[in-house]
């Protein structure tokens, strides 16, 4: 069974202004997210800062998410690494604080081979029991899980269940759902895909989107899996601006943008990730404000 479907949101880490992850502001989110239908929560992955947080800070972040959901909804831990070993540790110390799966990115920077990724992914699931979303996001990266290694990853790997799927390439993830039918659960990791993805037995999205308008993105998914195509449709055009626009600037700069300008607290970025540039925080506003969302 998935691990979820509909929307999950790549929730953002809020920072305080001295750079401390803002535990107070988080517990805000987390429950805007659980009381606008959001369907899980996916915790330290690429919106919510990974890159930049210590090991010991990771773990806390995941716990405290954990804690405060407190079940309602499943909550996925981003436990990726280039390292294997400090992905398996991640993994089992995120199981023990009670995730209901994990979202593993592929190896960045080591650019593995495709044996390489199966060897890196099959060693941190037989880690652990949870069920497992692989990561493909090969613009940041510069590594791309081909399907044919993803199938065999979910065939031979028990709870290795599916793809978290950014390549942007519609045709690589057609033909992943053609030869990965009744084995791989697909979820979009581009918000301007989500029908797209779902039209070829996507389950849902991944979702930066979500952080701002949670309602929003948990419609387009609902609609379309209780069959109103044309009402998904509809309101995943209305908000392709805005899904283009939180990427004006690299993720999560715009979205902790959006945040903070409907009065969220999403708080300070980490270095080396900048402070939005004027001309885009006026075309952020302008596209917001057009959202209904300002």
């Amino acid at each position: 069974m998935a691990i979820f479907k509909g929307s999950g949101v790549a929730i953002v880490t809020p920072m305080k202004e001295n750079g401390a992850v803002d535990y107070e502001s988080f517990a805000n989110l987390i429950e805007f997210q659980i009381a606008n239908g959001t369907d899980a929560i996916i915790v330290c992955g690429t919106t919510g800062e990974s890159s930049t947080l210590s090991h010991e800070e990771h773990l806390e972040v995941v716990k405290f998410c954990i804690d405060q959901v407190a079940g309602r909804i499943p909550v996925i831990a981003g436990t990726g690494s280039n390292c294997t070993e400090t992905a398996v540790y991640l993994s089992q110390e995120a199981e023990k604080y009670g995730a209901d799966g994990l979202l593993l990115v592929s190896p960045y920077y080591n650019k593995a081979t495709q044996n390489g990724l199966y060897a890196h992914y099959k060693t941190i699931a037989e880690s652990v029991k949870l069920p497992i979303i692989l990561y493909n996001v090969p613009s940041r990266t510069g590594c791309n899980i081909l399907p044919e290694t993803v199938v065999r990853l979910c065939r031979d790997v028990e709870n290795i269940v599916g793809v978290k799927e950014a390549s942007d390439n519609i045709a690589q993830i057609a033909h992943l759902a053609a030869i990965g039918r009744g084995v791989v659960d697909i979820y979009s990791g581009n918000d301007n895909q989500i029908v797209p993805i779902m039209a070829l037995g996507g389950l849902g999205v991944i979702s930066v989107l979500a952080n701002v308008a949670p309602r929003q993105t948990h419609e387009i998914c609902q609609k379309f899996l209780d069959g109103d195509v044309e009402g998904s449709r509809k309101m995943q055009l209305d908000a392709m601006d805005l899904c283009k626009t939180l990427f004006c600037e690299v993720n999560p700069i715009p979205v902790k943008k959006a945040l903070n300008l409907m009065g969220m607290k999403a708080g300070s970025l980490r270095m080396p990730l900048s402070e939005m540039e004027e001309p885009n925080v006026e075309r952020l506003k302008k596209s917001m404000t057009e959202y209904g969302l300002l």
